[in-house]
């Protein structure tokens, strides 16, 4: 099914992410964590383009499972080192193994600038080229807390609106802390005149180092009552679990009792925290 009409159920939505294995890496084990994560329902699964920015080796096989589990995929496809000829030959593939729906974005740039001739260097590019070769509900990444490499929010929108007018279908945020900050980027969005849905992107943090990873990457705020829960457990695995398992619950039905309908979890394939997360939600998702 594709995700455009999956989000326009009034039922809530809860989806997972989960990455491929590396290139040479076994098949096996991510089939296993799909495998699990299917039996939670979750109305789609999205998995990343490669591993460690690795080519999409992976990611096509991988979103065979999740539709042999009876859940709907949503490929990542990154182009900002891609030609023409190559995001063809990915989109057919796609089309064939019966991938309905794609996740468009830029990716990272290139370490060594020198000599780079993609064909792509913005997301819309890849938008529009999707939309043209059509078949694909096609979805597209925002930051609540603006992109890393924009200086003000303001041109970030714009951004953001030009990959919508290219024909994006829904919106995934990447991860918040503190609802308040998804409201009221979600406010300014409404505003800039951008109505497709925002999927509210969910990390569950189980371990102290995995925060840190998050500040340096992303500048991500993160809340004082957040930062307490890591403070006092963050030295003791179990503990952190329970309570990073414990704060994501909570914003996700703060979310839910918001008016949010969407919500994607990060679940960094780890099967019990999108288990402990969907039994928590119990009768919240179930209707």
């Amino acid at each position: 099914m594709k995700i455009s009409e999956i989000l326009n159920k009034s039922t809530p939505s809860v989806s997972f992410e989960i990455f491929p294995p590396r290139e040479n890496a076994a098949l096996e084990p991510v089939v296993d964590v799909v495998r699990r994560l299917s039996l939670q329902k979750p109305s789609f699964m999205s998995v990343t383009y490669g591993a460690a920015g690795s080519a999409n080796v992976n990611t096509l096989a991988i979103a065979k499972i999740v539709q042999e589990c009876g859940v709907s995929a949503l490929a990542h496809l990154t182009c900002i080192a891609s030609t023409r000829e190559k995001i063809g030959a990915e989109l057919a593939a796609l089309k064939a193994g019966g991938v309905e729906n794609i996740l468009a974005l830029r990716g990272d740039k290139p370490v060594e600038q020198k000599g780079f001739n993609g064909d792509y260097h913005y997301a819309s590019d890849l938008v529009a080229e999707i939309c043209s070769f059509g078949g694909f509900s096609v979805g597209g990444a925002c930051y609540p807390e603006c992109h890393p490499e924009c200086n003000h929010i303001e041109d970030d929108i714009r951004n953001i609106k030009r990959k919508v007018d290219a024909g994006l279908d829904f919106l995934t945020t990447q991860m918040f802390f503190d609802n308040n900050v998804y409201f009221h980027y979600l406010s300014r969005l409404r505003s800039a005149g951008i109505t497709v849905p925002v999927i509210a992107g969910i990390m569950p943090v189980t371990n102290s180092k995995q925060i840190a990873r998050i500040c340096a990457l992303s500048g991500t705020y993160l809340p004082p009552r957040f930062r307490s829960i890591v403070d006092r457990f963050g030295d003791n695995s179990e503990q952190m679990l329970d309570a990073g398992i414990a704060y994501a619950t909570e914003q996700i039905i703060d979310l839910f009792a918001n008016g949010v309908n969407a919500v994607h979890v990060y679940t960094m394939n780890k099967p019990i925290v999108a288990e402990r997360i969907m039994a928590n939600l119990g009768s919240i998702i179930r209707g």
